[in-house]
């Protein structure tokens, strides 16, 4: 009997090792992995610098805290506003936290301007956190039944909706923020659309508010950009990260410019663990491997070949809706509810995962090659049409 908490449905599986974009249980089997670690391990697994430099790091400090300076911290963050043309960024450990501190933000800038209960608007169906403010700023019910009362400050509109915002702009005077993420990953893979995100940008002037992008999942060049948002030329007040930046060590970043930078002063807001120089030396080498391997570049052309190989094998298929994605973000669309794939996949050597109940996503590391996503393609497409003709 297993004393860890029961908040999981785990696969019945455990992984010894692994090498790339492939991995081994501790049977001996040999997955081909598809998933990264929910868009964490952005470099596969066991990458030789990333491995190296943390072994180097942990052989010096691991931890120091943030009472004290910590240079690896100074350098990730003039890397992360030097790739985001954005100022200033505070360092947590996952992507609710960062979350939590683009919400407190928001309030923060409200009630400087003179707005007792500050709103944030938020879309449906999109996924913030599990942290009750962050929970409460999630759109789907079923991951917020039995956890209310929720956080109060939230006004929820459908997503890729500019005119249900306007509305909103019309009517409420206390909102301070939109809260957007570029991709809805637990969504189903849903693209605001380049217009929208404009649209966005522009509304948020106009009217005074903070735009917010949550890219925690499709930061880190995983939709073919650094950043979402960039696909669209806009500059967000604040970015939210976290997953892929660091391969796999937990780190977030909240990333601010404009009207979003230099509100918060020592006492507002804090993070023990956050931004340590384990985590941020993690970072920094994940930076530097894509950097020099050109791996943005490989995921947008990896990626292409995955969507363009799996429509070719299933646009004729009875039951397959779409394909939608950027770069190594993918997302497959069936007619019917596709759980069931998932522990299929596994029993031949795959890892994938399904979100929105219908949507089989795709989030493989960022140097996937293209025999691999030959061999993804391969193995996927016959899965899904067994399944889909059963």
């Amino acid at each position: 009997m297993s004393h860890v908490m029961n908040t999981y449905a785990r696969l019945p599986v455990a992984f010894s090792h692994g090498d790339g974009s492939w991995i081994t249980d501790t049977e001996g089997r040999i997955y081909l992995d598809a998933l990264s670690g929910i868009a964490v391990n952005t470099l596969g697994h066991n990458h030789p610098e990333l491995v190296a430099a943390i072994a180097a790091q942990a052989g010096r400090l691991l931890h120091t805290s943030n009472l004290y300076r910590i240079p690896q911290q100074e350098q990730l963050a003039d890397k992360l506003t030097s790739l985001t043309s954005m100022d200033e960024v505070f360092f947590c450990n996952s992507g609710c936290e960062a979350n939590e501190a683009a919400i407190k933000l928001a309030r923060f800038y409200g009630h400087k301007k003179g707005i007792d209960s500050p709103a944030i608007v938020v879309m449906e169906k999109a996924f913030h956190g599990r942290t009750m403010a962050t929970l409460s700023a999630t759109g789907n019910r079923k991951t917020q039944a039995g956890f209310e009362p929720l956080v109060s400050g939230f006004v929820r509109v459908p997503y890729n909706d500019l005119t249900a915002i306007r509305a909103i702009a019309e009517h409420n005077k206390s909102v301070v923020a939109v809260m957007l993420e570029i991709v809805q990953g637990e969504g189903g893979i849903q693209i605001a659309d380049v217009d929208y995100q404009r649209g966005l940008r522009q509304l948020c002037d106009e009217n005074g508010w903070l735009l917010i992008c949550d890219e925690v999942q499709c930061g880190m060049g995983r939709t073919g950009t650094w950043f979402g948002f960039q696909h669209s030329g806009i500059r967000p007040d604040i970015v939210t990260m976290a997953k892929g930046l660091s391969g796999g060590v937990p780190i977030g970043a909240c990333i601010t410019a404009g009207n979003a930078a230099g509100l918060f002063k020592p006492g507002n807001h804090g993070s023990t663990f956050g931004g340590n120089q384990l985590a941020t030396t993690a970072a920094l080498t994940v930076i530097d491997v894509i950097e020099k391997q050109g791996l943005i570049a490989n995921a947008e052309a990896v990626g292409r070949l995955i969507r363009e190989g799996l429509m070719d094998a299933l646009s004729e298929t009875k039951g397959f809706v779409e394909i939608r994605g950027q770069g190594l973000m993918i997302g497959i669309e069936l007619d019917r509810p596709c759980g069931d794939l998932v522990t299929r996949a596994l029993e031949t050597g795959l890892l994938i995962n399904v979100t929105a109940d219908k949507v089989v996503r795709l989030l493989p590391p960022l140097n996937f090659s293209v025999e691999e996503a030959r061999e993804l393609v391969s193995r996927l497409a016959q899965l899904i049409r067994d399944f889909l003709t059963a």
